[in-house]
């Protein structure tokens, strides 16, 4: 820790991948300053994520790094090298099956499967009525909403089959995950304060020199990292750096419900991480023998983009009960509950659902944003690159003109982030969804 307010980077925002962040930074010598306005590390969208850790992503650069960071959640405590008088988390690797239902999803990703070595199954429909016997295979979608016509019509086909993935799973308490990174920073050196709004971030000539609190405080650094998460838009702003970006983030509000399963399942215990992009929805397991259900998007499902601090934080007896009939038609076991449950955050969402690992014009500043709800997963690993970044960027590296290539820490896959750039062409092949 330092005693003079000068560090050698400031990590602004203090959920799972500031933590990380501000972690790796620290296990490489920094001086660290990790801030959040909010009262404690992973206060903010961090609490309400899913959790969930699957690899099904578009480009092989988003498989790659989700595999690889996966070994972190597997090697927590080793990773961590330090405890936590709280506990720490555990991870609960239940598998992830992928409903294959045409839609081009599945053969874009298994390429990239194969390609790398990832473990997986490809079940027929057979094989997954015996496996799931309580589930429908019929095709329902597009995804409509319950007041559309033929939402209750027949299926009009049937799955292709079931990509099933036996290594994904879901993180047990994710707010956790980001105190357990806070006690490792901290015992690497960092720094935490918390109840922290940042109200200037200082520049000369392009290159960031420091930054100012609301309670007066000024820190002198060279760099400063954006993981403000939904406000990253706004940080952006303050540095100078959001009109140069061609890939720009902005907040959006999302729920999340869950509801008891059947009565006869013991989903807690046996169940699954589900995406059904035919039904719009994705699911896990959730304590108490409830199921989780996560929304993709779906495009007949409303947008709605909020300012971070003013949005509606009531779940939508609409949007719960759109999502509960969908999971329904593939689950009729599961039936209505009598009480709504679920809750409401905020998705820092990029322009192509794809986040953005980079560097900016202006010089010093780095961004880890853009997470667009999928990737908790990549905490550990995205701490890692940002770190590596930072060191090649800070020694003279031109990531621009020649991105540079991380090699997974456990893995030894290779992660392009060049795929991440602020100033990438919009992906066409990216879902532009969520599956948790």
């Amino acid at each position: 820790m330092t005693s003079n307010n000068n560090f050698d980077a400031v990590v602004i925002g203090a959920g799972v991948i500031g933590a990380a962040t501000a972690y790796e930074l620290a296990r490489r010598g920094r001086s660290v300053l990790c801030v959040d306005k909010l009262p404690a590390a992973g206060f903010g969208s961090t609490s309400n994520s899913c959790a969930i850790v699957r690899f099904t992503y578009s480009t092989q650069s988003g498989v790659a790094m989700a595999y690889e960071g996966l070994y972190y959640w597997k090697n927590w405590a080793d990773y961590l090298e330090t405890s936590d008088e709280t506990g720490l988390i555990e991870y609960r690797q239940c598998g992830q099956l992928f409903l294959h239902d045409g839609s081009g999803h599945v053969e874009r990703v298994l390429p990239h499967f194969d390609a790398l070595g990832i473990p997986y199954e490809m079940w027929s429909v057979e094989e997954f009525h015996n496996k799931v016997p309580y589930a429908e295979s019929g095709l329902f979608g597009p995804p409509s909403r319950p007041s559309d016509d033929g939402f209750w019509d027949d299926p009009k086909g049937q799955l292709l089959g079931v990509l099933y993935v036996p290594e994904s799973g879901y993180v047990s308490d994710p707010q956790l995950s980001a105190h357990n990174l806070q006690r490792a920073g901290e015992a690497k050196g960092a720094e935490f304060r918390f109840g922290t709004e940042v109200t200037e971030i200082k520049t000369a000539d392009a290159q960031i020199t420091g930054v100012s609190f609301a309670d007066g405080t000024k820190v002198a650094t060279p760099v400063v990292v954006n993981v403000a998460g939904p406000h990253s838009y706004l940080i952006n702003q303050m540095a100078g750096a959001y009109d140069e970006m061609n890939i720009k983030t902005k907040a959006l509000r999302h729920e999340v419900h869950h509801t008891p399963a059947p009565a006869d399942v013991d989903f807690e215990a046996a169940g699954f991480c589900m995406s059904d992009d035919d039904g719009g929805y994705y699911i896990r397991p959730e304590v108490g023998n409830h199921i989780l259900i996560g929304s993709g998007d779906p495009a007949c499902d409303p947008q709605v983009w909020v300012h971070p601090d003013d949005y509606d934080t009531e779940v939508a007896h609409d949007q719960w009960e759109a999502q509960l009939l969908r999971l329904n038609r593939r689950f009729p076991k599961v039936g209505m509950p009598r009480e709504k449950k679920g809750i409401v955050d905020l998705y820092d969402v990029s322009d192509d659902w794809i986040p953005i690992y980079d560097h900016t014009a202006v010089d010093g500043f780095y961004v880890a944003i853009g997470t667009s709800g999928n990737q908790f997963k990549n905490a550990g690993v995205a701490g890692h690159c940002m770190a590596e970044l930072i060191d090649a960027i800070e020694s003279g590296h031109d990531h621009d003109a020649d991105p540079l290539v991380v090699k997974g820490r456990y893995s030894g896959l290779e992660i392009d982030l060049g795929t991440f750039s602020r100033n990438r062409e919009i992906n066409a092949n990216s879902s532009m969804t969520v599956h948790g």
